[in-house]
């Protein structure tokens, strides 16, 4: 895929633009701020773009700058990359979009593989949350208390994953189980949370779980 990048540290920049390539990909623009990117961006469009989250123009610029892009270019994907998994980061990605968007740490997507495959996802439409994040979120109450410590173990497992942004059938992969194992954890977990909404988009599920954490979990 087509994709362009905008990070003011350059040594971490040129990191990207060598793992891109190494996966096949094109990357039709290196930048080192926001304003540059949205330039290059309108002149020619790419499927994906990769942003660090604290950048020009401002402290908070590649948000800034992902809210222009999405109103820009709706269709292209967007990848905010931090050195830290901020709850408060999270909710203000979500807003900007659900869908073709993700938030990762730096470190994790230095790699070929990881990287790419964060990618794919977010241009296939997919949010894609940083797994610690997610892990923070859903962790059960001390005690036990609440609906989130009424899940089982492996509801538990499935509720981060969900979390995360994967589908049915990763999640099946990733827990070595059949798809219609998931598909009834999921239906348990939503049944106890007491979320509403159509179980199969994944768009959907990350934001009912997502909104009830919020609502009586996450202090932001």
């Amino acid at each position: 895929m087509r994709v362009a990048i905008a990070d003011d540290g350059a040594l971490f920049r040129e990191g990207l633009v060598m793992l891109l390539r190494a996966a096949g990909h094109e990357v039709v623009a290196s930048v080192a701020d926001g304003d540059t990117l949205v330039e290059r961006v309108s002149a020619d469009p790419v499927d994906a773009v990769v942003l660090d989250i604290r950048m020009p123009p401002e402290p908070d610029g590649g948000l800034a700058t992902a809210e222009r892009l999405r109103a820009l270019r709706p269709e292209t994907g967007i990848l905010l990359l931090s050195h830290y998994a901020e709850t408060h980061y999270l909710m203000r990605v979500l807003e900007i979009g659900t869908e073709g968007i993700g938030y990762r740490l730096k470190e994790r997507v230095a790699g070929v593989q990881v990287l790419d495959d964060t990618l794919t996802r977010i241009a296939g439409g997919e949010i894609v949350m940083e797994p610690s994040l997610a892990k923070r979120l859903v962790q059960r109450p001390a005690g036990g208390g609440g609906p989130v410590g009424t899940l089982t173990e492996r509801e538990h497992d499935v509720l981060r994953l969900m979390a995360e942004g994967r589908t049915n059938a990763a999640i099946a992969k990733e827990l070595f189980v059949s798809a219609k194992a998931v598909e009834k954890h999921v239906a348990a977990i939503f049944g106890k949370l007491d979320l509403p909404g159509d179980q199969t988009v994944h768009h959907r599920r990350v934001l009912a779980v997502l909104a009830y954490l919020r609502a009586g979990r996450v202090d932001g």
